[in-house]
């Protein structure tokens, strides 16, 4: 007989909770933050320009832009695209909200594109089929840290002369055929958040190749203005002419200075996350009731989260049960993603269930495991060991 489940009142696997994600914050952090405090700089000083210069460095990228989150990133990069109200822009459906949403803030129309079964990562053909006159740009989102099918997506955006954005959110470090991911598409947003690989608070960053975005990046994380408090300085003008709408997105220079403390952590966070992300692989690879997401052997993911599928059809429990048990085991699993178009608010606009068949496939199976850098080898045997035993208790 299998053990009793901690939601059926047996003991569970872990006393304390383990969380899905989790921010590390060194001795070093702090006093860099500490440093920035005490300088003349809060905000808008040297620790903006020299982040952004570490991140193009690390990703190879010309121009780099921060600004105050992921999201912000996002409305930058649809914003530098050209985006207009009537715009339509193509978007993976299986992604947090907010890459469908800065399509909404610029007026624009997102159009919910289907995904690939075995990555969960945009399909590219199901984007050429949803191409449309009236469709500015595509959206390419690296689920889980694992790059899409950017050469594909790439010819698509040449060949109807569109914009392509890449949602890099999960995928800092990453690699697509031997390139990190940041300098391979037209725009490329990152997240700071705390559960990704390095932190700034909240924070985000778009990367490009062009002059051209990366000026509009600027003024548009800064009211519109054309020229920054420091260069007006430099000139003796009296004050700066707002040329187009822009937003308060700027990054300030505390978060900066986290950043650039973490960002040196960045390869041995990477090593940390991969090698426990193996250890998933190899042990659940041939769990029943269990299939694991594909990696594609030219990429290197970055993994942000480690989503597994359920095989519902082999288990007396559907995912919201499943889900709850592992809880109950003191696993903080989750879900990554509802299909966007399924939240009231996009209801409310129009669109219905049904568009995207695999990514509603998907949704009704996904659970994300616990994985951050700071986890032991400890954590991951009672992931796994939770893993096993509530799912042998649900086999059917």
């Amino acid at each position: 007989m299998s053990e009793r489940l901690a939601l059926h009142g047996g003991r569970p696997v872990r006393g304390t909770l383990l969380p899905y994600g989790r921010q590390t914050v060194d001795e070093d952090d702090v006093q860099a933050v500490v440093a920035a405090l005490r300088s003349d700089w809060l905000t808008t000083g040297p620790h903006v320009p020299a982040f952004e210069r570490a991140v193009a460095d690390v990703v190879n990228a010309s121009h780099a832009v921060a600004v105050s989150s992921g999201t912000a990133a996002l409305h930058a990069a649809v914003f530098a695209a050209g985006i207009r109200p009537g715009d339509e822009v193509i978007v993976p459906a299986l992604t947090f909200a907010a890459s469908a949403n800065a399509v909404l803030y610029q007026g624009g129309v997102p159009v919910f594109a289907d995904v690939r079964r075995d990555t969960l990562n945009v399909d590219p053909a199901d984007v050429s089929s949803r191409l449309t006159p009236r469709t500015r740009a595509v959206v390419a989102v690296d689920y889980a840290g694992h790059p899409a099918d950017l050469d594909a997506m790439t010819a698509i955006a040449r060949e109807r002369g569109l914009v392509l954005i890449e949602d890099a959110a999960h995928a800092l470090g990453a690699e697509y055929r031997g390139r990190r991911v940041g300098a391979l598409s037209d725009l490329t947003t990152f997240s700071f958040h705390p559960v990704k690989h390095i932190a700034t608070g909240e924070g985000g960053l778009v990367t490009t190749a062009s002059e051209e975005m990366d000026e509009r990046l600027r003024r548009f994380r800064n009211h519109g203005l054309e020229t920054g408090f420091a260069r007006r300085h430099e000139r003796g003008d009296e004050y700066s002419p707002m040329v187009e709408l822009g937003y308060n997105y700027r990054l300030p220079d505390v978060a900066c200075a986290l950043g650039l403390s973490q960002l040196g952590k960045l390869d041995q966070r990477l090593k940390r996350r991969a090698e426990l992300a193996q250890r998933y692989r190899m042990e659940l690879g041939g769990q029943p009731g269990l299939l694991l997401p594909a990696v594609l052997p030219d990429v290197r993911p970055a993994w942000h989260i480690f989503p597994v599928l359920l095989e519902v059809e082999r288990l007396a429990a559907d995912r919201r049960t499943i889900l709850a048990a592992l809880r109950a085991e003191n696993i903080g699993a989750s879900v990554h993603y509802v299909p966007v178009y399924w939240h009231p608010y996009y209801q409310g606009l129009g669109y219905r269930r049904g568009l995207c068949p695999t990514a509603e496939w998907a949704f009704a199976r996904l659970l994300t495991l616990p994985l951050f850098a700071a986890m032991t080898d400890e954590d991951a045997d009672d992931v796994l060991e939770a893993v096993r035993k509530v799912l042998g208790h649900f086999l059917r």
